[in-house]
């Protein structure tokens, strides 16, 4: 007589062990969280903003900007605690910025978000929103497109280079 262990032993054994390896593979997953460097370091981003909202009647409107913040000690994060807007656009030198600081969190090597931002244009309230993009390490090139806000505003655009050069990882 042969004595076979019950299918149901067998399986509770390939339940457990399938679950002890997701469990290691979730955990070193959320070891690896996304950061950026240099750490602790105050930079500035020049480059271009394309916005639509109702003071421009929905036009997109073109203008410079230049974010000004500091990369957290951790590299978890960037505060975003100015940003100046010029161009030739006489509604590019209107733009009040309302909820700063803007956080700056890279979601991986590729990509991140800008949370709260927002800002008020010839009595217009746009956002807050949190606004989704992409970055490029081989260019040092952050950028957004088409990001909708509250206020029936949209960010058709945002691109600008951090100086110090970034590197997401």
């Amino acid at each position: 007589m042969t004595l076979t262990p019950p299918t149901r032993s067998r399986t509770l054994a390939a339940v457990l062990a399938a679950v002890a390896i997701t469990g290691a593979t979730v955990g070193a997953a959320s070891a690896g969280a996304a950061t950026i460097s240099p750490a602790g370091t105050a930079f500035s981003a020049p480059g271009t903003i394309v916005v639509s909202t109702p003071a421009s009647f929905g036009v997109p409107v073109s203008c410079s900007i230049d974010l000004i913040g500091t990369t957290s000690a951790d590299g978890s994060s960037a505060s975003i605690t100015d940003a100046k807007i010029s161009g030739s656009n006489r509604l590019c030198n209107l733009p009040q910025l309302k909820n700063l600081p803007w956080t700056l969190t890279p979601t991986s090597a590729t990509t991140g978000e800008v949370s709260n931002v927002g800002f008020s244009l010839v009595g217009y309230n746009c956002g807050p929103a949190t606004l989704a993009g992409s970055f490029d390490n081989m260019t040092n090139t952050l950028t957004s497109t088409n990001q909708p806000m509250s206020g029936n505003c949209t960010v058709n655009s945002l691109s600008v280079q951090p100086n110090p050069a970034f590197t997401l990882s």
